[in-house]
């Protein structure tokens, strides 16, 4: 008989996400023997949402996150955006990485203006968006100050902006804190929320943090050991109680830690 093929609950929910991946398998080749890095994944994220994602150390959540930009292929499955096959990069995706990867001979201005001009935007709209992402990150004292005159957390914050800037339809960010101080982390955390929020862009968030994970996410992704998987996916939301705290005083909420147990007990087995 013929009619419209009836679509599962899977491909659905994909058609409706800004970014869906859809049994999403990666293969290497390591010393002449196949190694499967991620097998059958399915991952979907909703337009405006936060998702993190969590695993164990060495589950490929950074060859998840190189995929979703089109840095990376999958073996099979695919990887869409809109409904669509999202194919290679493009400045839809912005992409912030746990090194800062800043051009040190542009300063601050000239870092952030560097996807707008090759989007080939006007010099004076130019100025009047870099101008509100100077001040949305509080960076506008340092606008002609070069990546080297910067501490490690203002220049992941010009990385942002200049991410952020070119207004794409997802943000991306491959443990974008990890190598900054406890302190500075948190307030990062915070001013990261505070933005994402303001600007409801979609974002999908890698972390070896639980705290930071939980923290952060609408929704929490928990990977499994290589071949990685989908373990658990946990609805967090932003309407939770603990969400409108500071960081160090959500941790300590029962809620939170509840939270945090069952993520960790998920990956430790």
């Amino acid at each position: 008989m013929g009619g419209t093929p009836q679509l599962s609950p899977m491909h659905k929910s994909s058609m409706t996400a800004k970014l869906a991946m859809v049994e999403v398998t990666k293969r290497f080749e390591r010393k002449g023997q196949a190694v499967v890095a991620i097998e059958g994944l399915n991952i979907s994220i909703a337009p405006g949402e936060f998702v993190t994602i969590v695993g164990p150390s060495g589950c490929g959540k950074t060859t998840l996150l190189r995929m979703a930009a089109g840095l990376d292929m999958p073996s099979s499955g695919n990887i869409l955006l809109d409904g669509v096959e999202a194919g290679g990069p493009s400045l839809k995706r912005g992409m912030v990485f746990q090194r800062f990867a800043l051009f040190p001979h542009l300063t601050v201005w000239d870092n952030i203006d560097f996807g707008l001009k090759i989007k080939k935007v006007a010099a004076q709209e130019r100025q009047k968006i870099i101008d509100r992402y100077l001040k949305l990150l509080k960076l506008k004292d340092f606008a002609n100050a070069y990546p080297r005159e910067l501490s490690g957390g203002m220049q992941q914050r010009v990385a942002i902006a200049r991410a952020l800037v070119v207004e794409p339809e997802i943000l991306l960010m491959d443990e974008p804190f990890a190598s900054l101080d406890a302190q500075i982390r948190i307030s990062m955390q915070e001013m990261l929320l505070e933005i994402v929020h303001l600007t409801q862009i979609t974002t999908m968030f890698v972390t070896h943090s639980v705290e930071e994970a939980i923290y952060l996410a609408d929704r929490l992704v928990v990977l499994t050991h290589r071949p990685s998987k989908v373990a658990k996916v946990i609805p967090i939301g932003r309407d939770v109680t603990w969400k409108k705290l500071k960081v160090h005083e959500a941790e300590v909420t029962p809620d939170f830690i509840a939270l945090k147990k069952e993520v960790w007990g998920l990956l430790s087995h």
